[in-house]
């Protein structure tokens, strides 16, 4: 079993990358959106937590930011009807804490935005997963959840209606309100939100 893996990024696709260690072997690992996105220039030096999914006809490797992620994608792969493709589909369209937040909270219209997932999957997840995620990914991504109304909740439904994606958004948001000065506009905050997201 591989745990955990540390080395050079050598390439790096939409979904996955290739992480070269110290003692010269490369590995080929999926990952979810959220590492792609937080990923250094090649030759930067990557640390994943890993599991491997074994199949018939292959070995894969899957790598995640926190050991709290990982285990939620071994929950997700725990559910009825999810296997492993799946599950990184979730937590890519969604943050890890996002997802347990729909889990946990029963939000069929969270669940359902992402492709694949129809309304009796999402109700599979919820039955199945709502009491098994104490713990499990709380700190599934960096950074506390984003309150669930306010200027905060507006932003993300504003970038969303531009056209952004709900995990794209909700992260542009989490970073801008981490240095927004006092009595901030929901208007302002939008306007930061943006900026991140064009940088």
């Amino acid at each position: 079993m591989i745990a955990r893996l540390e080395g050079t990024l050598a390439a790096h696709g939409l979904d996955r990358i290739e992480l070269r260690t110290s003692g010269g072997v490369t590995y080929e690992v999926l990952v979810p959106l959220g590492v792609i996105e937080a990923l250094p220039r090649l030759g930067g030096e990557v640390a994943l937590h890993t599991a491997m999914v074994v199949r018939e006809d292959a070995w894969t490797l899957y790598g995640f930011p926190s050991a709290e992620e990982r285990k939620l994608f071994q929950r997700l792969m725990g559910t009825t009807g999810v296997g492993p493709a799946l599950a990184m589909n979730l937590l890519s369209t969604l943050t890890g804490d996002r997802l347990v937040r729909a889990v946990r909270e029963g939000d069929l219209a969270t669940l359902t935005r992402v492709p694949r997932v129809g309304k009796k999957l999402a109700e599979r997840l919820v039955l199945e997963l709502r009491d098994k995620l104490d713990g499990a990914a709380d700190a599934a991504v960096p950074g506390k959840p984003l309150p669930s109304g306010g200027p905060a909740a507006d932003a993300v439904r504003a970038l969303v209606a531009l056209g952004y994606a709900p995990a794209d958004a909700e992260r542009a948001v989490r970073v801008s309100l981490d240095d927004a000065p006092k009595g901030e506009t929901t208007a302002d905050l939008i306007r930061r939100s943006l900026a991140a997201l064009a940088k």
